[in-house]
């Protein structure tokens, strides 16, 4: 499945733009493994590594990282870089269902 094909779903994506040497990125981690608990099917959490995927974050103009951002139906709702609670991301989730 694409990057364009995930984030053009009917339902909230939250994707993390990061890099394995980001020591944020790294916070941010269990904190979505925490998230993703929570909000179970409601909405897909995706990572995309900007060192892999240079394209996906030169279109969206990822200029540090950690970035999150939400999707759906393949438009950007809401962006924002730096570490973020699980609570504010499942509030930010929940307004976008």
């Amino acid at each position: 499945m694409t990057f364009n094909e995930i984030i053009n779903k009917d339902k909230p994506v939250l994707v993390d733009f990061f890099a394995v040497w980001c020591g944020p990125c790294k916070m941010q981690a269990p904190i979505l493994d925490d998230l993703k608990k929570r909000v179970g099917d409601t909405a897909d959490i995706i990572k995309i590594d900007v060192d892999q995927n240079p394209q996906v974050a030169a279109r969206y103009q990822v200029r540090s990282v950690p970035t999150l951002a939400i999707f759906k139906n393949g438009e950007l709702r809401w962006r924002q870089s730096g570490v973020f609670s699980a609570n504010e991301l499942e509030r930010l989730i929940n307004e976008n269902v």
